[in-house]
């Protein structure tokens, strides 16, 4: 058996270090996406906390906050699309020799290791 196989097996069967590769891949093609220009700006204050004091204006009318929509199609189609571009990158990374960075491909499936948060 390989270490490649070894590293592989642990990513599969390690319940701790699934959740940690989870973390650190919502973390790299997630939450380091276009998400973030569509979460830069000013956010609204609620007194009474679940912001159903909070009201958007409109040339057409006001809009409760929990009924508005924060992202448009558009928008939702240009975040889908990055996602998927990173998380494709992250696993073409992680597997494809042919891509890797890392060296051989056990220690590139361990950078992703000693890289996830815990």
């Amino acid at each position: 058996m390989d270490k490649t196989d070894d590293a592989v097996r642990v990513l599969v069967t390690d319940p701790v270090l699934q959740k940690r590769l989870a973390k650190y891949l919502v973390h790299r093609c997630f939450r380091n996406s276009v998400l973030e220009d569509l979460h830069a700006g000013i956010g609204p204050d609620s007194k009474s906390g679940d912001y159903s004091d909070v009201v958007v204006s409109t040339p057409f009318g006001e809009i409760p906050w929990p009924k508005l929509s924060r992202f448009d199609d558009a928008e939702m189609k240009t975040l889908m699309i990055d996602v998927v571009q990173k998380a494709y990158d992250f696993i073409r990374e992680l597997f494809d020799e042919a891509n890797r960075r890392n060296g051989p491909k056990e220690v590139a499936i361990q950078n992703v290791i000693n890289n996830c948060a815990s």
